[in-house]
């Protein structure tokens, strides 16, 4: 027998009690309060439901997944399968609860704004967006909160109010290097600086260009709250025309149009698995690197909001956070340990011990605003396009 959801139990209760009052011509005072504590109860559902306001963490994980297998997909943005290997998870997903997916790959900004503009005709249910933008997903009232089964291992730091928003993983700023383009691979942004390599990082509209600005601040006595020392250094780019304008897509660096980029370690490590047509290394640099993530929201008005719970749920899981740091990246949940099998193919300790990690959302948010907004005024204009 299919198990009744809450509104059709209170619908179901206001039948039952019109009925009886039919039958007894009339009723008690309590019996009438009753009636009308149902309707309001079977109304505020309903309110509820066209509001996009599903209460998920007000079910468990068996209804949960009950719901998503129904619902049958979850379309997401900004997680295409080269990204953090969301491939594996969206795999996953069809092959334990037969859901189906779609991704369509944009920025951080533009996901939040695909929120936005669709509203309560929501299209999408999941996105994987900067550190730097959980907060204003959160502000501007896109987001729907899911807190999983992992909560409690889950750094607070990681983790936004009734799970509006959570961190499965970090990464570290990456070079990734096309070594048949490049004779001496830069391990530092002070070998960028004194080369004559042209550079890309994406837009900084995007959480990864922001996140390589910010790291370069660090690299030349910077921080999150001086980035004088970023703006000195790209600029001195940008006037020698060595900043590359194209987005650190794998496809650019697959066809030989970007040498060196600036990405994160999830993905810089499976683009240089993935490309077949050159050799690619990918360098931790050794004077300013962020270790930060990318945060999990839940659109408001998802169409499939358990599936997207679910696939939430499936990243903090052992399998979704192996998948995870084998693609580069490094797991959140505190008490996960990968397996002894895997240990000699992921990011260790060591390799991220000069790495700055961001743990301040609010923070952060304020200093990739000041990096995209300064970048469009100051040296968007000196860029030959």
């Amino acid at each position: 027998m299919k198990k009744m959801t809450k509104k059709s139990l209170a619908i179901a209760l206001t039948g039952a009690m019109c009925l009886a009052l039919v039958g007894c011509g009339g009723g008690s005072k309590e019996t009438k309060a009753e009636t009308k504590a149902a309707e309001t109860s079977a109304a505020d559902e309903t309110k509820a439901a066209e509001e996009g306001a599903v209460d998920l963490n007000a079910l468990t994980l068996d209804e949960i997944t009950e719901k998503a297998k129904a619902e049958g997909e979850v379309v997401s943005v900004g997680m295409p399968d080269e990204w953090a290997d969301w491939g594996s998870l969206w795999q996953a997903m069809s092959d334990t609860y037969g859901i189906s997916h779609n991704d369509t790959d944009m920025s951080s900004s533009e996901e939040l704004q695909m929120f936005a503009t669709e509203g309560k005709n929501g299209t999408k249910d999941i996105g994987d967006v900067g550190y730097g933008f959980a907060g204003q997903a959160v502000s501007e009232d896109l987001v729907q909160g899911y807190k999983t089964s992992y909560w409690d291992n889950v750094p607070d730091w990681a983790k936004g109010e009734d799970g509006k928003w959570m961190v499965a993983y970090t990464g570290v700023t990456t070079f990734l290097v096309n070594t048949e383009q490049v004779d001496n691979v830069p391990t530092s942004w002070q070998d960028i600086r004194e080369g004559d390599y042209k550079v890309a990082l994406g837009p900084l509209t995007g959480g990864n260009a922001q996140a390589a600005f910010i790291a370069s601040a660090y690299a030349f006595g910077g921080d999150m709250n001086n980035l004088e020392p970023a703006f000195e250094f790209w600029t001195e780019l940008a006037e020698a025309g060595r900043i590359n304008t194209l987005d650190i897509t794998q496809a650019n660096f697959e066809n030989g149009e970007i040498a060196v980029g600036v990405v994160w370690s999830f993905t810089g490590i499976p683009y240089s698995k993935n490309i077949e047509q050159y050799k690619m290394t990918a360098v931790v640099p050794s004077d300013g690197s962020l270790q930060n993530g990318y945060a999990s929201v839940i659109n408001k008005y998802a169409p499939h909001p358990h599936a997207a719970a679910l696939t939430r749920e499936t990243m903090f899981s052992d399998e979704g956070q192996t998948y995870l740091a084998l693609a580069g990246a490094i797991p959140t949940r505190e008490d996960f340990v990968v397996a002894d099998e895997y240990a000699d193919q992921v990011i260790s300790k060591e390799d991220i011990a000069g790495a700055v990690l961001i743990s301040d959302a609010e923070a952060y948010s304020a200093a990739c605003e000041t990096a995209k907004t300064r970048w469009e005024e100051e040296i968007a204009p000196l860029l030959v396009q």
